[in-house]
């Protein structure tokens, strides 16, 4: 994949949020069904091994439709979202973080997320 322009991160973005919203619900159904499988763990009303087994197939389908539009799946929890760009002279990752509303930052390939800075 080639890269992303920030409006082209931003429109990409806003057609994965059904994606993004969907990992974020399942990662949560499936820490609960891990829990209650555990010894001694509570039960759920989630269901039980078939569930998660079926939880985790549905986050790898979800995972892998987020890598194939060329963002990167940089975090899981919380969700990390890269979009490899070039801004000025510098290759850089516009980034968003679960909980942001929108694309709204960036950093240096070399930096990594220490060197996070908002777009203009």
């Amino acid at each position: 994949m080639g890269l992303f322009t920030v409006a082209d991160a931003r429109a990409e973005l806003a057609r994965l949020r059904p994606v993004l919203d969907e990992l974020v619900r399942l990662r949560a159904d499936a820490a609960e069904l891990a829990a209650s499988l555990r010894p001694g763990g509570r039960d759920t009303e989630l269901g039980g091994l078939p569930e998660w087994k079926a939880a985790q197939a549905r986050l790898d389908d979800l995972m892998t439709a987020i890598q194939a539009t060329g963002a990167e799946l940089k975090g899981f929890a919380p969700l990390l979202v890269d979009f490899p760009a070039t801004l000025g002279d510098d290759d850089v990752l516009l980034c968003w973080l679960e909980g942001d509303d929108e694309l709204r930052w960036y950093h240096r390939i070399d930096l990594g997320f220490a060197g996070r800075r908002m777009l203009e």
